[in-house]
């Protein structure tokens, strides 16, 4: 078969599956499926319990749902407090808060001291063949597809790999967070150099660094950052560390878990979630989506254009044509994410010390006109406002982080909370997650291949 017959015979069977394959939306109804496991009002079905991370968007009045101001709390601590805290004593976090999830309790200074040098230990012990062998010898454009393969290939390094004991998961997700800036970082370094022909930088990590302070640190040719740099990628891994239970990677990993694999698998089904775009991937759009508007947008002052493009968007008549204003809106939130309120604090002292006052002005007023914009055009159940995602890209974009590191640094911080989570679901021994689908296709009699069609 010739390249173009095999191209016009796939065509042909992908029409096949569309035609077979589609369900009817209105049995969906009908049969009451929570779709994406959450109701119209956009709250989630009920599939298990945790003590690491509780998302607060509601209170329950006279039975009634009524949106509040959102929270996030780790382990019973409002992130607010915590990122207070860790600013007001100048010192970064991201271990702290770390230490927090997997462990139940805020770390004291000699226990803090002691998990940052088992980091900082892991961290040194990543094998030169392995930087060698597995990431420079297969670079990929895509560094969660770097990542996930090499998540998966250090099972093969690792004499206790299948070993799901408590005490042996937790040395498996430690190591994990120590090397996932690591391989992150050096492959994009790899992919830089191969592709595009840029020089080649692979430092070695300082065991003292913090992993906000390591990611600049081997990123850079340099190695050179500020302090307000470093804080404030400190804060973005933070507020990524963790998100309940039932975000998408998150459930994934706890899906994986009950089926009793693993380490490896579970963190590789995880960041698998998490690179596609509906989840990890949002930052990017927001940034992307910002880049047009600012083509697009003649006076970025004028709020009338600016209002005029956000219609275009949502009647896909702007950016991609797909109908969404990025960064607005979230599954769970409603009024406010707690997340962007915090990072929005810092994102404009950032751009004031890189000099994009201009663009956080812009940003402020797609967060401010955004929300207005919408609740006119659509029917909406529940409030929409800025998301964490829609300042985190624009940081990022400050800091000098290539897009394709963008959901890699989502993942450096998501690691510590689904270690937690992993390290929960072995603890208490839960079932295998298995929930139902129903068959809606009719039944069909046999047929002979000679009366086929």
């Amino acid at each position: 078969m010739t390249d173009t017959n095999m191209i016009s015979e796939i065509a042909r069977l992908a029409s096949l599956c569309k035609e077979n394959g589609q369900i009817d939306p209105e049995l969906y109804g009908k049969y009451e499926v929570k779709r994406g496991l959450r109701d119209i009002s956009g709250k989630g079905v009920l599939t298990g319990l945790t003590e690491i991370s509780e998302i607060r968007s509601y209170t329950i009045i006279d039975n009634d749902m009524i949106p509040c101001e959102g929270k996030l709390f780790y382990r019973g601590y409002d992130v607010e407090d915590l990122v207070s805290g860790i600013i007001r004593d100048q010192r970064l976090g991201f271990e702290e808060t770390s230490y927090l999830l997997i462990f139940g309790k805020l770390p004291n200074q000699t226990e803090l001291t002691q998990f940052h040098n088992i980091i900082g230990e892991y961290r040194e012990n990543l094998p030169t063949s392995f930087v060698r062998d597995i990431i420079m010898k297969a670079p990929s454009h895509d560094m969660m597809n770097t990542l996930a393969r090499s998540v998966l290939t250090l099972y093969a390094y690792d004499d206790k790999a299948d070993d799901t004991s408590v005490e042996n998961v937790l040395r498996q997700c430690l190591q994990l967070i120590a090397l996932f800036p690591l391989i992150s970082v050096y492959g994009y370094q790899a992919y830089s150099h191969y592709h595009d022909g840029n020089s080649l930088y692979i430092h070695q990590p300082l065991k003292e660094q913090s992993t906000a302070e390591t990611v600049l640190h081997i990123l850079r040719s340099d190695s050179k950052f500020t302090p307000l740099e470093a804080k404030i990628l400190d804060i973005a891994l933070i507020l990524h560390a963790e998100h309940g239970g039932g975000n998408n990677s998150t459930f994934t990993n706890h899906v994986v878990t009950s089926s009793g694999t693993d380490t490896y698998s579970a963190m590789a089904a995880s960041l698998c979630s998490l690179r596609g775009p509906k989840h990890g991937g949002a930052n990017i759009k927001v940034v992307k989506m910002l880049e047009d508007m600012k083509e697009q947008v003649k006076d970025w002052e004028d709020e009338d254009e600016i209002v005029q493009y956000l219609r275009d968007l949502l009647h896909k008549r702007a950016f991609d044509k797909k109908g969404l204003i990025y960064g607005m809106g979230h599954a769970v939130y409603s009024i406010s994410d707690p997340r962007a309120k915090i990072f929005k604090e810092f994102v404009e002292k950032l751009s004031i010390e890189k000099g994009y006052e201009k663009e956080y002005g812009l940003y402020a007023k797609v967060e401010r006109l955004a929300p207005q914009v919408i609740a006119e055009e659509r029917k909406i159940y529940k409030g929409v406002s800025a998301n964490v995602d829609f300042y985190s890209g624009f940081v990022y974009h400050m800091l000098e982080l290539p897009l394709e590191l963008y959901t890699p640094i989502f993942a450096i911080a998501r690691i510590a909370g689904w270690s937690a989570h992993r390290i929960e679901e072995i603890i208490n021994e839960g079932k295998i997650i298995r929930p139902a689908y129903k068959s809606v296709s009719k039944h069909m009699p046999y047929k002979d291949m000679k009366d086929r069609g």
